[in-house]
């Protein structure tokens, strides 16, 4: 059966973006005395959105500060410097050329304006036709409920649907949708916690020979 659409996460298996998610995170702690974190930290805390990554880094640091006030801060700084350090993974760009002909969007618990932002900065908004973030609707991966609202919006059905993901936030949301699922195992999360993915990939060009074949 073709496929139809492709339904990508965006940190972790599109762009690399946790040095700069690490930046803003530390910037808003340090300011008020609270101990930072290194990159490979804030790359475990990543994946849920800014909400949960900001309760899981003042639950971490033990800090009795209101979350709403670290994450102001951390929206504000982030914007400011989205894609300071931010950059693609390998051959992003190459495969997204091998996939013109595919209908594809982006779903990820990142905000959608700021995963616009740092799509269009790194120059590859123009390659997907659908972005929606974490408050787009109104649950968040791994809820199935993104992922078959996006198929609803391409009038297509989930047998005609991948989701290529880093981590088993993406893996679960797929799963729960009926959609096979493909796991890059270059972002931000071990192999161990991709193994249930119907395909694991070490680059993203891999994805062309599964459709391929």
């Amino acid at each position: 059966m073709l496929t139809e659409l492709i339904i990508f996460d965006l940190d972790g298996t599109l762009i690399d973006s946790c040095e700069d998610i690490k930046e803003a995170l530390n910037y808003c702690l340090e300011k008020r005395g609270i101990l930072g974190f290194t990159y490979e930290e804030v790359k475990k805390m990543v994946g849920e959105g800014v909400n949960t990554l900001i309760q899981k880094a003042l639950l971490n640091r033990s800090a009795p500060i209101p979350l709403e006030e670290v994450r102001d801060c951390f929206l504000d700084y982030y914007r400011k410097h989205i894609t300071d350090h931010s950059c693609l993974y390998p051959e992003v760009r190459e495969t997204l050329e091998g996939l013109k002909n595919i209908k594809k969007a982006v779903v990820s618990n990142k905000l959608t304006d700021l995963s616009i932002k740092a799509m269009e900065n790194l120059d590859i908004l123009k390659y997907f036709d659908f972005v929606a973030g974490g408050e787009f609707f109104p649950e968040k991966k791994p809820s199935a409920l993104p992922i078959l609202e996006t198929i609803k919006l391409f009038k297509t059905v989930p047998e005609k649907t991948i989701v290529v993901g880093d981590s088993d936030i993406d893996i679960k949301a797929g799963k729960a949708a009926n959609v096979k699922t493909v796991a890059v195992t270059y972002g931000y999360r071990d192999r161990e916690l991709l193994l249930s993915a119907d395909f694991l990939i070490d680059k993203l060009s891999e994805l062309l020979n599964i459709l391929r074949n």
